[in-house]
């Protein structure tokens, strides 16, 4: 079963970079705060901005959590999302999100910005755009 699913998420992710040309953005919708999925969804995002792609994150739900500085369990996924922001993607992260879960904007990883409906609207409308969700 383990396999089947890893065969049905590489084509699909396959399938998306088919489409794509040089240039295409991408957003990619996280919500999780599983470890393992959370770093698959970063090195993705990192690797795919490393060949061009204009890169919006979104941290939402319970992917707000993987943001807190005071969650040390991340440290891994917070030095990627560090590396990205210095690389020139976007990282947002959801307000309404970090009230539910209690991420105070005090120990956000530096550079990551509080998501709003017309920042957002900008990348994910953004002609060509891909989006991709963990």
């Amino acid at each position: 079963m383990k396999k089947l699913l890893t065969s049905m998420f590489l084509s699909m992710i396959l399938s998306v970079l088919a489409f794509a040309d040089g240039k295409d953005p991408l957003f990619v919708n996280l919500t999780t705060d599983s470890e393992h999925r959370a770093l698959m969804a970063v090195q993705f995002s990192s690797k795919m901005m490393s060949k061009d792609h204009p890169l919006t994150l979104y941290l939402n739900d319970k992917g707000v959590v993987l943001a807190s500085t005071k969650n040390a369990r991340y440290s891994q996924i917070q030095s990627k999302l560090e590396g990205i922001i210095k690389n020139g993607g976007a990282v947002y992260i959801c307000p309404v999100c970090m009230k539910e879960y209690r991420v105070e904007g005090s120990e956000l990883v530096k550079g990551i910005k509080l998501g709003n409906a017309k920042l957002l609207e900008k990348a994910l409308f953004k002609d060509d755009t891909k989006t991709l969700s963990w």
